[in-house]
């Protein structure tokens, strides 16, 4: 295909960095999106005015962005139309039920996965979508433009687009942990094949974490595949914009509500989606253990968790969330008096009220099995006033930076993170300081423009 597009820098993702909807007069109107991909990947894009390609997720999206590019909440961006059983597939069989069960070390081998012909369809749909991202961005870049990939769900592009535009400087930046190649071998071999070349095909492959980056290079050394040139590079918070939401009249209704629910009893908080990954079922066993082994604490502490559903259309997703629920009445049940409910648990997805959590928490605990990084670790420090403990799992990329501030807790070790949360919860007061102190500093040592510019840096064509 000739360079025929004109734009010198491109960004990709499956979600993109702005929603439409319609209004009560029935006229579209633009939002900003939530999450964690937009507020680390949005000041980079909107300092270089780079163009987003996204996809076009509801009717909305599909008629705002009908005419190709458009303009809304300071961003240039495309959406691509993606037929509805095409997106189901391409998204939720392989991107959710498959890919980010693989990385993430989700899958119950006895039972799962099960790749029949219904998979195999979806699996040449997913193949689609990535080759329509592809052709998007050949037919919208100019000569010898730039082109920034990410995360999972677009693991093909990288060589699809090489083969496309081969003049074009790539990189593909992984957002979630990469699996062992023992794990990547329950995929078929084609398929994982697939996979690994598609992300090769890129100019260079970022993480979060080294542990990440070595964990690809050595399925492609396995698999007889060359790497592409690897880096780390671990996403940044938006300070400024999360400063923004703290100091907001919401944020601080919410932050006098909890000093009205909380009182004068210490406070264990958590922020999280409600997804398997997460491991929130073992937080309130641990947080059983320490009220069995440590009486002393009844009553006198309370664990919040502001957890949102996520994915329920997945069934493993909808009973994981049952179960959440079910865990904390028993526990309140076990535990709570007239005067004290131990668990605090809220599941509506309240941005400002999770933020005043982190601004309230006297421990925070981010326990994951697996994260690619995990910005609630590097948030909660930032905007906490209270000289708050971080209780961390060194499976979350983010140990590499935060670890040697945090205390440990082994992700499936439940005696062992009770254990964490006492010594957390006893933690003299200048060493609970020292070690926020520790946390800010390193939290804000850099910042998403930053953490853009390691890509830019990283970005080149194929043959470089």
């Amino acid at each position: 295909m000739p360079p025929s597009g004109t734009t010198p820098l491109a960004v990709l993702s499956n979600r993109g960095p702005v929603s439409f909807a319609r209004d009560g007069d029935g006229k579209l109107v633009s939002k900003r999106a939530s999450g964690g991909m937009v507020a680390v990947l949005g000041p980079g894009v909107v300092e270089h005015n780079a163009l987003w390609l996204d996809t076009a997720l509801s009717d909305a999206d599909r008629e705002a962005t009908a005419g190709g590019e458009v303009s809304a909440e300071g961003y240039r961006m495309r959406s691509l139309p993606i037929e509805a059983l095409r997106f189901r597939q391409y998204y939720d069989v392989i991107a959710n039920q498959t890919l980010w069960f693989l990385h993430h070390g989700l899958w119950d081998l006895p039972r799962r996965p099960r790749f029949d012909r219904h998979w195999r369809e979806a699996w040449g749909a997913f193949v689609s979508v990535n080759q329509q991202f592809a052709e998007a961005a050949a037919d919208t870049l100019a000569p010898g433009a730039t082109v920034l990939i990410h995360d999972y769900q677009l693991s093909l592009v990288g060589a699809q687009l090489r083969r496309l535009r081969p003049d074009v400087r790539s990189c593909a930046f992984f957002h979630i942990p990469f699996c062992h190649p023992g794990e990547l071998d329950v995929l078929p071999d084609a398929v994982a094949n697939e996979m690994l070349l598609g992300l090769a095909g890129a100019g260079a492959c970022g993480f979060h974490s080294h542990r990440w980056a070595d964990a690809f290079e050595a399925c492609c050394a396995e698999r007889g595949i060359p790497s592409p040139e690897t880096f780390v590079s671990a996403a940044a918070v938006d300070a400024a914009g999360l400063a923004t939401v703290a100091e907001s009249a919401q944020c601080q209704a919410e932050l006098q509500r909890l000093d009205r629910q909380i009182g004068d009893r210490r406070f264990i908080v958590r922020t999280d989606r409600i997804e398997l990954s997460k491991n929130v079922l073992r937080g309130f066993y641990a947080f059983d253990d320490l009220l069995t082994c440590q009486p002393s604490w009844r009553e006198r502490v309370i664990f919040g968790a502001f957890v949102y559903p996520s994915r329920e259309g997945m069934a493993e997703y909808l009973g994981y969330r049952q179960e959440v629920e079910a865990v904390a009445r028993a526990i309140n049940a076990k535990w709570g008096t007239n005067d004290w409910t131990p668990i605090l648990l809220e599941t509506a997805d309240n941005y400002p009220r999770s933020v005043a959590a982190l601004r309230r928490y006297d421990v925070l605990l981010v326990n994951p099995i697996r994260d690619g990084l995990n910005l609630v670790a590097k948030e909660g420090p930032l905007v906490n006033e209270r000289d708050g403990v971080l209780v961390l799992s060194p499976g979350a990329g983010a140990w590499d930076e935060l670890g040697a501030h945090a205390l440990e807790a082994h992700p499936f070790d439940v005696a062992g993170t009770a254990d964490a949360l006492a010594a957390a919860l006893t933690m003299p007061a200048d060493e609970r300081l020292a070690r926020s102190q520790a946390l800010k500093k390193v939290a804000g040592a850099r910042t998403p423009t930053d953490w853009f510019a390691d890509q830019l840096d990283h970005a080149r064509t194929p043959d470089q």
